[in-house]
């Protein structure tokens, strides 16, 4: 499950988190794993409130897709929440730091390296005008 929180002045909100197969912060779009029988809609609104602070008035799901299908076959629910507000502070764990960017930022962030993580650079390719 990934969210694409998109704030009233257009800027995403990015979370940093610290991912331990790679040994690093990344800057990314908030995400979370489905427990066993909840549905993706609620488990995007629980990701995007734990991991962020914020809760949406719209959700739209974007796409499904297949991470790295070589190999496994998790797949990511890319949702779009928009009309957020905050409402709780961060939940004490993984999210390090909260970052608001203009879409041309975040771009420049992927280009320059910044950004590597897969979901994120495909979510920001969506809002910059892919299918919809």
């Amino acid at each position: 499950m990934a969210i694409v929180p998109v704030l009233p002045n257009g800027d995403v909100l990015l979370v940093r988190q610290y991912r331990h197969a790679v040994r690093s912060n990344l800057w990314e779009i908030p995400a979370g794993k489905l427990e066993p029988g909840e549905d993706t809609l609620a488990c995007a609104q629980r990701e995007l409130r734990e991991e962020t602070g914020y809760v949406a008035e719209r959700w739209v799901e974007l796409m499904s897709f297949f991470t790295t299908p070589g190999f496994s076959d998790e797949r990511i629910t890319l949702f779009c929440a928009e009309g957020l507000t905050a409402r709780s502070r961060l939940d004490d764990g993984e999210i390090t730091a909260l970052l608001p960017a203009s879409p041309e930022a975040v771009l420049e962030m992927i280009a320059a390296g910044a950004i590597v993580d897969a979901k994120t650079i495909l979510a920001i390719a969506w809002l910059h005008g892919g299918p919809r």
